[in-house]
């Protein structure tokens, strides 16, 4: 590979970082005065708005068979719909930096569940202690969490859920029909839009003044960027560099999803955070002793 190429690569992996990294402080201040059900509905909208957009401008076409359906709705369900819910209604108690380091534990499910579900991805003692390392560094991490009761545990525990929807839809993404991934992206996106449709128009509250610009905003970036563009990037950086390359990013995502909040929205950076972050890091670390690579943290 040369010079400009791996440069190239390296940017393209950047933005997509910036992209989901920095997604959890927008959801942040999406919530402070939009409900979670309508942040979720508008984002899937507005990412297959950008993926279809994008896939007609290329020649793609969607599939009309109901089966492709049928695998666009599952894994919008899994993929978009439920991780999106849980990790909004979660935030609404837990700050972004949290919600972004709990969110780390998805590579390491990811790899128990392929140990039951995908052939040649057989567990071993280096993944064992790195996904004990993982949920230990979660334990950390929320351990005064759980100590303060309530909401606060829900909201945890629903990120954790998230974490491992996501797991799930790594899964079922390598053992159901593929598809182009651009056309799979719009397709799953449109899914989820049509899935949710219905309960928004009869749960969600009505748009309101209460709704503030700057929640709004962050509301429409997180369907454009971190659902949409992102999406598209990532599909550019698989088949640019490889999966290999791409799960670089699982060591990323959750720095820049602390810092940004520690940074930009002053949320607390404490002892054990640090900690935490730390230890889940180091667990991600050791399961890549044996070269074994498990799908991107997206938010």
């Amino acid at each position: 590979m040369d010079t400009k190429t791996a440069l190239i690569n390296w940017a393209l992996l950047m933005c997509l970082v910036f992209l989901w990294g920095t997604s959890f402080m927008f959801i942040s201040v999406s919530v402070e005065t939009v409900d979670p059900l309508s942040i979720v509905f508008y984002r899937v909208v507005l990412g297959a708005l950008v993926l279809t957009l994008i896939a007609y401008a290329r020649g793609l076409r969607l599939p009309l068979s109901p089966t492709a359906w049928l695998v666009f709705t599952v894994f919008g369900f899994f993929g978009n719909l439920l991780p999106f819910f849980l990790i909004s209604w979660g935030q609404q108690s837990v700050n972004s930096g949290i919600a972004g380091m709990i969110m780390a534990i998805m590579p390491l499910m990811t790899m128990i569940m392929a140990h039951y579900f995908v052939e040649g991805e057989d567990l071993n003692r280096y993944k064992i202690i790195g996904f004990i390392l993982g949920i230990t560094g979660i334990s950390i991490l929320l351990g005064p969490v759980f100590e303060g009761g309530g909401r606060a545990v829900l909201s945890g525990i629903a990120i954790f859920i998230a974490a491992t929807s996501y797991a799930v839809n790594t899964i079922l993404v390598r053992r159901l029909p593929h598809y182009n991934p651009l056309v799979a992206g719009a397709g799953m996106l449109i899914a989820a839009s049509i899935t949710l449709l219905p309960i928004w128009l009869l749960l969600a509250p009505a748009y309101s003044d209460s709704f503030s610009t700057k929640s709004m905003l962050s509301v429409i970036w997180l369907g454009i960027g971190p659902t949409g563009i992102a999406s598209l990037i990532l599909f550019v950086v698989i088949k640019r560099a490889g999966p290999t390359f791409l799960s670089t990013i699982n060591y990323m995502i959750p720095v820049v999803a602390f810092f940004t909040g520690a940074i930009i929205l002053s949320e607390p950076v404490e002892w054990h955070s640090i900690l935490a972050l730390i230890t889940i890091l180091s667990g991600i670390a050791l399961t890549r002793f044996r070269a074994n690579q498990v799908a991107p943290i997206s938010g």
